[in-house]
Parts: structure tokens; sequence; C-alpha cells
């Protein structure tokens, strides 16, 4: 019965609904369109190497693939979400669908039954031949869109095949866009300096500093000539980008497991990800502090502080001035293999935001003494979002 199900989804091949738009077919486009940004991406590698400016070429490189990466991410879950939608659809009807194109293909084999099955004789049963013909055409149409289900589940298969191959190729070149990176900021001689670093004091306070809080209000108070960047930073609020490419996890002061509530984002990154600056800033401190990992703290305008804790590495030197979108360090963790890679994240992005994002990039903007609510001065968009329940 079921080899005769198989012959009847196969025949629906020709029908109309192979030729409509479906929200897996959009899935994959937006996937697609994704995949060539990553491709784009890896594409510059060769042209930032060379670049006058390798931090800023190297930067657009790392953006740009990540950026992509978070693109195709959304688009695997929604294309993996229709499948199962698909899947659940079919399991329901097949027996229900198998079990009435068997009869009617009996019937067909066996015309002369036919005479037998009506107890009222040869008008009755052609009364009821006619009804079984037209039923025939809606067991079709029932055919031909459940061939169509099944021909979505396809195409997200290959889109999943072909993302799983293209990542994995790509993602040696974004290694070493990463490497170059740390390598080029660490050599970049054009940086200007608004202040020199005074270590003694900054060991003096982060030896003292009991948390961040006090660590961040100490050095908020000492007093530095902050310089170039002195743009509207107020007038930014509710327009700033987000520094990584990730998902929020905690919003402000929401407790987590344990009770614990913090006055800033934690925000779910993939492994290495790039950090960046938001808006012109000058570095106030770079370094380890207590359990947060690599700190950086930066001074968009003077009275406010932007705090980034929990980086693998951190690039730039105390006093240095920022540009908006400078890369201020990396984050830790450790990338599946090349061979691993792109059959990991489509399975990660299966599951949803979260998966295949590991690390954890603290985020706090104070003024003065106080902390802000980074939902006021951030914003939010289809890459990078806040957790869904």
């Amino acid at each position: 019965m079921r080899t005769r199900l198989a012959l009847a989804l196969c025949a629906a091949l020709t029908g109309p609904a192979f030729a409509q738009t479906t929200p897996a077919n959009q899935a994959v486009a937006d996937a697609e369109a994704a995949a060539a940004l990553l491709r784009a991406a890896i594409g510059q590698l060769a042209e930032a190497v060379s670049a006058d400016d390798q931090v800023v070429a190297l930067t657009e490189v790392i953006r740009g693939y990540e950026l992509g990466l978070a693109a195709l991410r959304g688009g695997l879950r929604q294309a993996s979400g229709r499948e199962a939608e698909l899947r659940d659809r079919f399991e329901a009807q097949r027996d229900q669908l198998a079990r009435v194109l068997g009869a009617m293909t009996a019937l067909q084999q066996s015309p002369e039954s036919t005479m037998l099955l009506h107890p009222a004789g040869a008008l009755a049963n052609a009364r009821s031949g006619m009804i079984l013909s037209g039923v025939t055409p809606g067991l079709r149409a029932e055919a031909e869109a459940l061939q169509a289900d099944l021909d979505e589940i396809a195409t997200v298969r290959q889109l999943q095949s072909n993302a799983a191959g293209m990542l994995g190729s790509g993602l040696d070149s974004v290694q070493e866009a990463r490497r170059l990176l740390a390598s080029a900021v660490t050599d970049r001689s054009s940086m200007p300096a608004r202040y020199a670093e005074d270590p003694e004091e900054l060991q003096a306070l982060r030896a003292a500093a009991q948390s961040l809080d006090d660590f961040a209000t100490g050095i908020a108070r000492m007093e530095k000539d902050v310089g170039a960047p002195m743009d509207d930073f107020e007038g930014a609020r509710g327009s700033l980008a987000l520094p990584v490419v990730g998902t929020v996890l905690r919003p402000y002061r929401e407790p987590d497991a344990a009770g614990v509530s913090r006055p800033g984002w934690v925000i779910a990154t993939a492994p290495a990800a790039l950090v960046q600056t938001p808006w012109p800033a000058t570095i106030r401190y770079r370094g380890p502090f207590l359990d947060y990992g690599n700190v950086m703290i930066v001074e968009p305008a003077r009275g406010y502080l932007m705090i980034f804790a929990g980086l693998s590495q951190v690039f730039g030197e105390v006093g240095d001035v920022l540009k908006a979108g400078d890369p201020v360090g990396l984050m830790g963790g450790a990338e599946a293999p090349a061979q691993e890679f792109g059959s990991q994240f489509v399975a990660d992005a299966a599951q949803g935001a979260e998966a295949g994002r590991s690390e954890t990039l603290y985020l706090e903007l104070r003024q003065g003494n106080e902390t802000l609510d980074p939902a006021d001065w951030f914003v939010l968009n289809p890459v990078v979002d806040p957790q869904q329940d």
C-alpha cells in the first residue's frame, strides 16, 4: 500500500503546487543570501592583507563573516522548523491517505468486483461509482499537496548540506583573519593617544577594588582629558549597534538561575567572536580583573564609561583613541575543526538561537556612579536579537 502511495505522490510531481512560493523556499532564499555575504567576506581576505589600514580591512572581513553566519543561522533555524512542521503533518495524514488510495487502486484493478459492492443492484452501484469518481480529484489534490511538502523537506536538506560544506571550507580563512587582526592592532602606529598610561594608579585601584562596580567608579574619578571622542554621545541614545554578534541572554538587572542580577547585559556569542566599540572612545583600562576574564573599559564621552568583560584577548593600550567600529578584542572558546564546523553549525542552528553560542560577553554602561539600561541605548535587530522564549 505504501508503494502505491509513493507512486501516486510521484505522479503529482507535475502538479502546479511546485511553482508556488513556500515558507521553506523563502527560508532557503534568505539563507542563500547570507551565504553570499559569507563568500564575499572570505573573498576580501587577500585584499585586506595588502590594505593600507589592515585593522579596518580585517575587521570588515571578520564582521562580514559573523553577520553572514548569524543570518545563515536564522535561515537554517526557520527552514528546520518548517521541516519539522511538514514531517508532523505528513505523519498525521500518511496512513489515512494510503488507505484511501490503496482501496481505490484495488477497485481499479478489479472492476468486476464493483458489481458486488452495493446490495441495491447495478443502478445504486453506478451511483456509488459516480460519487467515487468525484472524490478522486480531491484525493489527487491531497497527493499533490503532500508531494509539495515532501519537496520542501528535500529543499531544506539540500540547503543544509550546501551550508555545511561551505562553512567548513571558509573557517580557515576567518581564523587567519583573526590572527592577522591581533598582529595588525599591535603593530598599528597611527592610533592617537590622549594620555599616558599610569600603571601604578591603575594597578593600585585594581588591587583595592572588591567588585567591578568599585573598579569602574574609581576609574571614573581619575581625571583624564578624553580628547577626540566628544561627539554627541547622548544624542546617540537608542541608535548604538551591539558590540558583538550574539544573543542577549539576560537583560539589565534580570536575575540568573542563582538569583544574581547584574546592572548590564549578558550576551551569548559564538567562540572567537569579534568585539567592537560602538562609538568613538578612549581606552581607560584593558586587562584581567577578578573573575571577569579580560576587561575593556572605554570612555565614549566625559562622565560615561562602557565596560566589556569576559574577553579572551583585548586590543590596544590605555590612552588609545578608538573610532566607532574599531576592534577591542576577541571572545574565547574553541571552534570545531573545519571538517566538523559546518555540520555542527547546521545542527546548532536547528536547535535554536542559543545553541552554538558558548561564550558570554558582559556589557555595562555607566554615567558617573550610576549604571544605565543598555536597552535605552542599543538597537536590537533580526541578526542580533534578544533571547526568545
